[in-house]
């Protein structure tokens, strides 16, 4: 795959909405192209018509940062960034310079049922995720830009208040994430009434899911083409934080497998009954339709539905949020 391959084409700028009120995340790209390079992929946001754009720094060189400034400031473009927790006063200076509303953070790389074999290793996770938390809100503290620590599969809702709870800071809040906590068994309306007192990034995508054998399947779906109603999510976030920016999250890829009957997917739980996985199973049984698919297809080709995929959600959130 060529560079050129990611820019936009005569026939996907034919398809563009105009200038939207959403921004988009790099990890609309997490399949195919990944995008690595913070000035480029804020050009291709601007070719799409992106309010604005949430990606982590290629650099944090003054000189790189002063330039992604005057970029957006130039296309009109607001900025999140993303980073780690452990690299979070590098970060969070380089978000202060660049103009960064926030910097979406999380605690998790992975998927909590999958990383984890142990209750001991969720609990070292828990104690190393809270010693980094409270280095990197001093961090943001002391530059004045918040973080939007979101929920990524990894703290269930109740979990994740409480963690907002317990550092009460200003400059701590949540990347609202629409699907992610599906995963965890939560009601993903629930999640997001929870969180939105909290709100100060969103990664938005509608969501659809599927049974198989060990549990569940989950997917991301163009907004509109879920079971989410995303009009009322957004209604939610904004009633509760006003200012809070709107990003998309669209992945295009494969259903993700939730293994929810698996014995190795409980083992981080003390306390976890079973009306969680009831509700959620009646759910996938009362909503489950076809999972789009994109392995079989070539890598342009795949390129080419992640491309078309932002697109037909930007022109969605204009003609209805």
């Amino acid at each position: 795959m060529t560079r050129r391959s990611f820019l936009m084409t005569p026939a996907l700028a034919a398809m563009a909405a105009p200038k939207s009120k959403m921004a988009v995340a790099s990890t609309c790209y997490l399949t195919v192209r990944k995008p690595r390079e913070t000035l480029e992929f804020l050009d291709h946001c601007h070719s799409l018509g992106a309010a604005g754009m949430q990606m982590g720094l290629a650099s944090l060189e003054p000189d790189y940062v002063k330039k992604l400034r005057a970029k957006s400031e130039q296309y009109g473009m607001w900025l999140e960034l993303m980073g780690g927790l452990k690299q979070a006063e590098g970060v969070m200076a380089a978000a202060k310079e660049a103009g960064a509303g926030c910097v979406r953070m999380g605690c998790l790389g992975g998927r909590r049922y999958e990383t984890f074999n142990t209750m001991a290793e969720w609990k070292k996770f828990v104690a190393e995720s809270r010693a980094s938390l409270t280095t990197a809100v001093r961090a943001a503290e002391k530059h004045k830009v918040p973080i939007a620590l979101e929920n990524h599969k990894d703290w269930t809702i109740d979990e994740m208040v409480a963690l907002l709870k317990e550092y009460s800071s200003e400059y701590l809040g949540a990347t609202i994430d629409t699907g992610n906590n599906i995963s965890l068994l939560d009601d993903p309306m629930e999640v997001i009434e929870r969180l939105a007192p909290y709100a100060v990034a969103t990664h938005l995508k509608d969501m659809a899911v599927d049974e198989y054998a060990d549990g569940f399947l989950l997917s991301e779906m163009n907004l509109g083409e879920g079971m989410l109603d995303m009009k009322k999510v957004v209604s939610i976030i904004l009633k509760a934080r006003p200012k809070t920016k709107l990003t998309l999250e669209m992945i295009t890829r494969d259903p993700l497998q939730v293994p929810c009957l698996k014995d190795k997917y409980w083992v981080t739980y003390e306390s976890r009954d079973a009306r969680y996985l009831a509700r959620t199973l009646a759910m996938v049984r009362a909503k489950k339709q076809t999972l789009p698919r994109i392995s079989h297809l070539s890598k342009d080709e795949q390129m080419r539905v992640e491309n078309e995929n932002v697109i037909k959600c930007l022109k969605w959130s204009g003609e209805n949020l």
